[in-house]
């Protein structure tokens, strides 16, 4: 057996792959190809993408997608449409006037954003199954899938790890951790996982989790901001007021058997209190997970497990 690893940057992100494979090395330049491919037809910043080109024709015709596109934007408006749900795939035009995270970052005047508000709205996302065809419905629409591409691209990359036979994988996009088999270094083959400490420097955790075939999704307000002043703006959005989420969480981390299951909910929770999204949490039979507020606090699900 042959242990590889690659690393490479793509979709603003760093990435690292392991595998465990007598062909490993062929494996490895298979999955970085399928990288490539999905950062072409998910991509919401390259105008040559797939996704890019439903964008452009919006308010004017439907465009015909690939299955696998066709699928993310149905499961995405599905989860964008549910009560009190903070994910939003419409919310494209609020993305791109706020910046946050590159260069050109800035705090948009109010009339900006109540323009983007009125664009913003995923129930006016129309999708044909039969035709596979995907149609915004008001010119200046434009969808964002940074909020499930990771964990769709990384259960798909984790799929075709599977059906080659590796050994023992492991995934990262960005912190987007998928687990294949087992941790071959283990005594119990059990993965850890290191769940980031807001604010704390790159690789300090909170807690430290034990993973076997499963993924773990963070998103936190830290990791992406812009300041101004005494003000300070983090990357993650409130539909309703066009302003970054009010909140107590800090972070929120999800576990779950398929890594896009982790996005949307790390998503849809992040808009309530700790207290209520924990219960949510409770509630769902298929995820756990891990919350950290604001004043330093970590709430867990009853099933999570951890290193001791």
């Amino acid at each position: 057996m042959q242990k590889q690893t690659k690393a490479l940057r793509l979709m603003g992100t760093n990435i690292h792959l392991m595998v465990v494979h007598p062909e490993a090395t062929l494996i490895l330049d298979h999955l970085e190809d399928m990288l490539y491919m999905y950062n072409q037809r998910f991509s919401a910043n390259d105008d040559r993408s797939e996704l890019s080109q439903v964008n452009q024709q919006a308010g004017i015709r439907p465009v015909k997608v690939h299955p696998e596109l066709f699928e993310l934007i149905d499961m995405g408006r599905y989860h964008s449409t549910q009560p009190h749900s903070s994910l939003n795939i419409a919310i494209g035009p609020l993305i791109k006037l706020w910046r946050v995270g590159f260069k050109d970052a800035r705090k948009p005047l109010q009339e900006e954003i109540d323009q983007a508000l009125s664009l913003i709205k995923p129930s006016l996302i129309e999708s044909n199954e039969r035709e596979q065809t995907v149609y915004l419905a008001r010119k200046g629409m434009e969808i964002d899938l940074g909020a499930l591409a990771k964990g769709y691209i990384a259960d798909r990359l984790a799929d075709y790890m599977k059906e080659q036979g590796v050994a023992s994988g492991l995934i990262n996009l960005g912190g987007n951790i998928v687990t294949v088999g087992p941790a071959l270094n283990r005594p119990d083959y059990y993965w850890r996982v290191g769940v980031q400490t807001p604010d704390a420097k790159r690789g300090e955790s909170t807690v430290t989790v034990k993973l076997f075939n499963e993924s773990i999704v963070t998103s936190g307000i830290y990791e992406r901001v812009l300041k101004i002043g005494s003000e300070t703006f983090h990357h993650i959005f409130d539909s309703k007021t066009g302003y970054p989420m009010d909140t107590d969480i800090a972070s929120l981390s999800i576990i779950a058997r398929q890594s896009v299951e982790c996005e949307v909910w790390t998503t849809r929770l992040f808009g309530l209190s700790a207290e209520l999204a924990l219960e949510q949490i409770e509630s769902l039979s298929n995820i756990e997970g891990i919350i950290i507020t604001k004043d330093g606090r970590t709430l867990m699900s009853r099933h999570v497990q951890v290193v001791n």
